[in-house]
């Protein structure tokens, strides 16, 4: 799929050795492509090398289900209207068994309709994040006794990366090439 951006295009006569370097790592690594951010960060290769690493573990490696782990980063794309991050992780996210209604109402900014407890604490978890920029006490110890402490610090470090993804892709206008329409309207 053709990538944009609103930054110089990267061609073999434009890129050092170290971009080359960390294009090489990123296409052939678990994501085999430049997706997302990566057209933006390897305009700079060291945080594009630190970056990718993260997020390999943020989506690949954490102790929470896939299906936690896409709610957080599709209520972080809703949270950013980031239009690529949520095309990218919405078909993801309904793979690892999401629910319709609560993609759907992620994507209006609405509470969703949640079926399972643990995907609620994680929309409440995140929620509160965003809004209040904090997590109550008794709020933390739900996600602590649902999720364990190595497990909470893993779903902030997603929230975390993912709002690091959505800044990028909205501050460098990445756009998927497709004819889908946009998810968010545009401010």
């Amino acid at each position: 799929m053709k990538i944009e951006s609103r930054l110089t295009p990267l061609t073999d006569e434009r890129m050092d050795d170290e971009q080359r370097r960390v294009l090489n790592d990123i296409l052939s690594g678990p994501r085999g492509n430049l997706d997302g951010p990566f057209l933006a960060w390897v305009h700079s290769p060291q945080l594009a090398d630190s970056a990718q690493k993260l997020g390999a573990f943020c989506r690949y490696g954490t102790r929470l289900e896939l299906r936690l782990s896409e709610l957080a980063i599709l209520l972080t794309a809703a949270w950013w209207r980031s239009q690529a991050e949520w095309q990218i992780h919405e078909p993801i996210a309904r793979r690892a068994g999401l629910a319709d209604e609560v993609i759907e109402a992620l994507r209006r900014d609405e509470e969703p309709p949640f079926a399972r407890d643990d995907e609620r604490l994680v929309y409440r978890l995140g929620s509160s994040l965003y809004a209040r920029k904090r997590i109550g006490q008794a709020l933390y110890d739900e996600g602590v006794d649902a999720f364990g402490e190595a497990g909470m610090v893993e779903l902030v470090g997603i929230f975390g990366y993912y709002a690091l993804v959505a800044m990028t892709l909205n501050a460098f206008a990445v756009r998927r090439e497709t004819d889908a329409p946009l998810p968010f309207a545009e401010p």
